[in-house]
């Protein structure tokens, strides 16, 4: 494997920790305070993008980056790999059947989440890599960390 995959693999990772987060936060209060599944699912999406930038933000604030140059890089090298990891796992979400609406004790709901992120994690990891050979994406920060 090239290190371009290597380092379309790990920018993948590391976007999947933020979206994980995000996303089963999202999905666990959504569906325990009752919302609909729009209302989980944009929940879910806004959480994602929220610790998908801040883990970016504390590795590129860490080497010494401003804020503000700190918030213009996460945007810069996170947003099209977060769209896509989270279009995919909830398209995944809403298509398995009863997944959205199975409860927070149920197999499914847990099946289909863990699912989705495996199936958003590789449908993303050649979205980042094509990315990454155009200097964009995870490229943007990729001299800031250590």
């Amino acid at each position: 494997m090239d290190s371009s995959w290597k380092t379309a693999i790990s920018a993948t990772l590391h976007c999947l920790t933020g979206c994980a987060i995000g996303e089963v936060l999202g999905m666990v209060i959504g569906t325990a305070a009752g919302f609909s599944n729009l209302g989980t699912i944009v929940l879910a999406v806004v959480l994602a993008f929220f610790f998908g930038y801040a883990l970016t933000m504390r590795g590129v604030l860490k080497a010494g980056v401003t804020f503000g140059q700190a918030v213009k890089l996460a945007l810069a090298a996170d947003t099209i790999s977060i769209l896509v990891m989270e279009v995919v796992d909830n398209s995944v979400m809403v298509f398995v059947p009863g997944a959205m609406n199975a409860g927070l004790t149920s197999v499914l709901f847990w099946g289909a989440l863990a699912f989705s992120l495996v199936v958003a994690f590789v449908l993303t990891v050649p979205v980042n890599r094509w990315l990454i050979a155009r200097g964009k994406g995870h490229a943007v920060v990729h001299h800031t960390h250590h």
